[in-house]
């Protein structure tokens, strides 16, 4: 027997995107209109309803909180003995925005996405656009059932974890060397602590000849300077 989501498919105008949903994420989706919502580049902003540009911004920001979220207690679970420091790298590596690129292209998004700048899809429109259908998947289906399909349909299958452990990715390490190089002053700069104890997060700033290039947050310095610099090397490697 065919369930609800089988049939709008069958009838919809939107067959490609149901059937690339799932064919990526393993379902049918429920609103299908999140999910090109989600694919909707900020290039290709059509109107603002109540103030709301019509792009896959909003939806690309939940997405990617539940995202950490998710690869956090994954995280936790899987390896109990580990530290802070351990978990925050290992979940950098995965959420990292070079990561998340590369993912989108392996899922083919690019053929997917909504761009009114064809240069977009070159940069980290992929990434972004990864995030956005995670923050529609949640809409959709819930917290629980998209952690299902994070883990199952994208972290087993794309990610070699044991890889991922050995390997050493450090974006300050590479924006300090290229600012020695290129005889750049390269700051980094706590502006925020943000919370209470094991709570707490620390904003961080990358600072290039006193302009600041990137911020962002974590609950370590450490991890908030190496997603600071790798935001900030993302914007280098467009510029060069």
């Amino acid at each position: 027997m065919l369930n609800s989501n089988k049939l709008r498919y069958l009838f919809s105008s939107d067959k490609k995107l149901y059937q690339s949903v799932k064919n990526i994420f393993g379902y049918y989706p429920g609103n299908i209109h999140l999910y090109k919502l989600a694919l909707r580049h900020k290039s290709a902003t059509t109107k603002i309803v109540n103030g709301v540009r019509l792009n896959n911004e909003r939806l690309e920001y939940l997405g990617d909180a539940i995202l950490s979220a998710i690869i956090a207690d994954y995280l936790f679970k899987s390896f109990p003995y580990e530290n802070e420091g351990f978990l925050t790298e290992m979940r950098s590596k995965i959420v990292s925005r070079v990561s998340l690129n590369k993912l989108s292209r392996k899922l083919g998004l690019q053929y997917l996405i909504r761009s009114g700048d064809p240069s977009a899809k070159a940069k980290s429109a992929g990434g972004d656009a990864f995030e956005a259908l995670i923050g529609a998947l949640y809409l959709d289906k819930g917290y629980n059932f998209t952690s299902k399909i994070l883990i199952h349909r994208i972290i087993n299958i794309h990610f070699d974890i044991e890889l991922l452990i050995e390997s050493e990715i450090s974006y300050k390490s590479k924006l300090n060397e290229w600012g020695q190089k290129e005889k750049r002053n390269v700051i980094f700069k706590v502006e925020e602590e943000i919370g209470e104890k094991h709570k707490k997060q620390y904003l961080v700033a990358v600072e290039i000849d006193d302009k600041i290039i990137s911020r962002s947050q974590d609950y370590s310095i450490k991890g908030a300077e190496n997603l600071a610099a790798e935001k900030a090397w993302t914007k280098l490697e467009e510029e060069i």
